[in-house]
């Protein structure tokens, strides 16, 4: 298999709504197209991250919840790779939300650190 990155992550939200606002408005991803699926009850938002890397955001009636442990089998954490991620931390502070300590990985030398979604579905920004 040859690929050339990665082209999108499905993310299923509990309240469509709150977590619309929270990656449009907050972590600031533009909008390239929203449909409602009437079929499923379901809407389906695609959010541009990058050049050539989305995000769909999915609604559905009554979602199983998620597993809570983040060592759970699964998507284990989303990375946005940022270039400071100290001005990073202050702009999600500055919106309400937790952020951790800043940390270091010990292989890259790399700053990086976590926030949650309005699911806490853990997400992470790493230093470019």
């Amino acid at each position: 298999m040859k690929t050339t990155g990665i082209h999108h992550v499905a993310i299923i939200c509990s309240d469509y709504d709150r977590s619309k606002k929270f990656y449009v408005e907050v972590l600031g991803f533009p909008i390239i197209q929203e449909i409602f699926r009437a079929e499923r009850n379901s809407y389906k938002l695609d959010l541009k991250v990058a050049e050539n890397t989305q995000i769909e955001l999915f609604s559905f009636p009554n979602p199983p919840q998620r597993f809570s442990s983040p060592e759970a089998c699964g998507l284990r954490h989303l990375a946005f790779k940022v270039d400071d991620v100290e001005q990073t931390v202050f702009y999600l502070k500055s919106k309400g939300l937790k952020v951790e300590d800043i940390r270091i990985d010990e292989i890259t030398g790399k700053k990086f650190t976590f926030f949650q979604d309005p699911d806490n579905l853990p997400l992470e920004i790493y230093e470019n």
